[in-house]
């Protein structure tokens, strides 16, 4: 049995608390649970502001940020003067790995603190051991992202 309007909604609500959580703003969030939910992976912007009761600019910010994370693209549709936007299919793990390069990032620029204060000093000693964590995570991630490819090619 398919949910009704009102349990999809809770859903996204649901979906959108998570993400919001992990720090994805709260309407890039909700836009990012409605386009889940959705069957064929599409919407326009007057669909997401009507599902999700929000105006046209709180969806247009949503989806500009949306695309600048790489979770959805903009596409027209043949004979459509209408944007629609289109949910990645790899969304999750295309997430992860851009994530997993700002931790290069991250650890470089512990690195480069630790050695500005030195090795022997209390703050050169924890930003060693941030720059030794965040390449221990981004190597150990980078191995996880390539098990997932080979098991879930695209």
């Amino acid at each position: 049995m398919a949910p009704t309007p009102e349990e999809i909604s809770q859903y996204v609500e649901r979906f959108a608390g998570v993400m919001a959580n992990s720090g994805v703003p709260t309407m890039s969030a909700r836009v990012m649970g409605r386009m889940l939910v959705s069957p064929d992976g599409t919407m326009t912007a007057a669909e997401l502001a009507d599902t999700l009761k929000i105006s046209q600019p709180a969806v247009s910010g949503a989806v500009r940020q949306l695309i600048q994370m790489s979770f959805i693209s903009r596409e027209r549709m043949p004979g459509s003067r209408k944007d629609h936007y289109r949910i990645r299919e790899d969304v999750f793990a295309a997430i992860l790995e851009r994530r997993n390069q700002a931790l290069t990032e991250w650890a470089a620029s512990s690195s480069y603190g630790a050695s500005l204060f030195g090795p022997d000093t209390t703050v050169g000693r924890r930003l060693s051991e941030a720059a030794d964590f965040f390449s221990f995570v981004h190597a150990d991630l980078e191995q996880t992202m390539k098990d997932w490819r080979a098991e879930h090619p695209r």
